[in-house]
């Protein structure tokens, strides 16, 4: 019996080969069939990665493109911060964090009311910063802008215009893209809202449903900011609309001067004080003693010079009182809620919980940002159901001997670690004793970032001015700090198209064709191989 042989030319015109017997070409033509599958299972498997491999580089391209840059000084109560943010264009702002950096400086402006002039010059080492963080070639296009706070609020109109026109003196020359108008004290409520914008920006909820968002509560050095979605009826000037895509948020937002931490520790001294005032207006040659609650017991020192409010006196005399530390953790949150329920008497509302101003119940998880973060990563604390634990971490503290309090925190000064006492009480009658926050409540979270993301007013006011045509904006889904610019998705579309083609005309063009046919002078089967 004749062993079969089967030979298969790779050419492209057809060739023949005998076989032996009808079985034995059936055989072979199976063989021939699997081994074409297995080739055609090999180059699509090839094809496949390139066309993933394709679309992948493609994907990444845009944030490994060369980002634009904006730089974004917040001018606050204590101190100056520069935000250099790197960004690519996008439905909204993509932050690229490797190239975006920040940098504080103290004083405040606010502290150069008796020289205005001299203010530029304290932010020119921040502005020095962000022309070493920005490419030379990228300055002439890059944004910068100056927004005062609570500070610069705090002041006369006139003294605050001096020192906005003392930096921008300094910005016209920085090189940047500046216009005067991008020096600018900011209302409260806008702080607010741009505090509310970057937290929702970071959780990805910004633009997506109003049951979704999270609130904020801001407690800086000199003000509160306190920003959340309601659908309750509000007076007109405690409410904002703000549209992102087919989504308008209906919010409250408001800001409360004089009730930052730093501040308000200064108004419950005058507070504590005030019953020996005006017996004192005459003789001021005399110190005065009062019980401080809100400092621990044997921290004793002269108080610095306290002005005397103008409703207490008309002279602008001085004087220097003596307090009297006892460290009592509840008689200084009683002492902090009669602060906070200072003017209600002015009250023009059916609810006023801060001072007279309207405030709505707190609806939906919230975000408490800054000094709340602050005084919570010093007592150690959980991040959620804070509020039990500061007030049994802030009993300990106020009722602390003040010299071991020094020795177990050596790496705080006394300026810092005399805060903490009052501040614990603070927080603790202002959430719960005046917005009725409950003391076990799970859904504030204690934080000044999100994902790595600061939780800054700043990043919030650099999204809604970087964000083109944000009323238009309409897909929550997607994440804002990982999207990419849509204009890419044009040639990514038609780069797959040519990628699927090709694919599928080498398949068409490499699969073979058989045929079989019967030689009758010799008996055997003939196969024809083509391609």
């Amino acid at each position: 019996m004749r062993r079969p042989n089967v030979c298969v030319e790779p050419r492209a015109q057809a060739k023949e080969q005998t076989l032996a017997s009808a079985p034995a070409s059936k055989m072979a033509a199976q063989r021939h069939n699997s081994s074409s599958c297995r080739c055609r299972r090999h180059l699509v498997g090839a094809l496949a990665f390139l066309a993933a491999t394709t679309i992948a580089l493609l994907l990444l391209l845009p944030c490994s493109s060369r980002p634009s840059y904006g730089v974004v000084i917040d001018a606050g109560s204590t101190g100056s911060r520069v935000h250099v943010i790197a960004y690519h264009a996008g439905p909204l702002p993509q932050l690229d964090w490797t190239h975006t950096a920040s940098l504080k400086a103290t004083p405040g402006l606010s502290s150069f009311a008796a020289d205005p002039g001299s203010a530029g010059l304290s932010i020119a080492p921040l502005v020095e910063f962000a022309r070493r963080r920005v490419p030379g070639d990228s300055l002439e296009q890059t944004e910068v802008r100056l927004m005062a706070t609570a500070g610069l609020r705090l002041l006369d109109s006139a003294t605050a215009e001096a020192i906005l026109e003392s930096c921008r003196e300094l910005l016209r020359e920085s090189g940047f893209w500046f216009q005067d108008e991008w020096a600018t004290v900011i209302s409260g409520a806008e702080e607010g809202i741009y505090a509310w914008v970057a937290a929702n920006y970071a959780l990805g909820t910004l633009g997506g449903a109003t049951q979704d968002t999270t609130g904020i509560i801001e407690l800086g050095g000199a003000s509160i900011q306190v920003t959340f979605v309601t659908n309750k009826p509000m007076p007109p000037e405690f409410s904002h609309m703000l549209k992102f895509g087919d989504i308008t948020y209906n919010l409250y937002s408001h800001s409360f001067l004089h009730l930052g931490q730093n501040v308000a520790y200064e108004s419950l001294h005058e507070l504590l004080n005030t019953p020996g005032l005006k017996s004192m207006a005459t003789q001021l040659t005399h110190q005065a003693t009062y019980r401080d609650p809100c400092t621990p017991r044997g921290f004793s020192r002269m108080g610095g010079e306290v002005k005397l409010s103008a409703s207490v006196l008309e002279s602008k005399a001085e004087y220097s009182p003596f307090a009297h530390a006892v460290g009592n953790f509840s008689e200084c949150r009683s002492a902090v809620r009669t602060l906070l329920q200072k003017g209600q008497e002015k009250c023009m509302y059916h609810d006023c919980r801060l001072g007279a101003a309207f405030v709505p119940d707190l609806e939906g998880k919230f975000l408490a940002t800054e000094n709340f973060y602050h005084t919570s990563k010093f007592f150690g604390l959980r991040s959620k159901s804070f509020l039990s634990d500061l007030m049994l971490a802030g009993e300990k503290f106020c009722h602390g001997d003040w010299s071991n309090i020094k020795k177990k925190y050596r790496s705080f000064n006394e300026g810092e670690l005399l805060l903490f006492c009052f501040s614990s009480a603070y927080i603790v009658a202002l959430l719960h004793d005046t917005l009725k926050a409950p003391m076990d409540h799970k859904s504030i979270d204690v934080t000044n970032q999100i994902r790595g993301v600061p939780v800054d007013w700043a990043l919030g006011a650099f999204v809604v001015q970087k964000t083109p045509n944000r009323t238009e904006y309409s897909d929550p889904s997607v994440s804002y700090l990982n999207n990419y610019d849509s204009s890419w998705l044009v040639p990514l579309i038609f780069i797959t198209t040519v990628v699927v083609f090709t694919a599928w005309s080498i398949l068409k063009w490499r699969r073979p064709h058989l045929k079989t046919i019967y030689h009758m002078e010799k008996g055997w089967y003939i196969t024809r191989v083509s391609r």
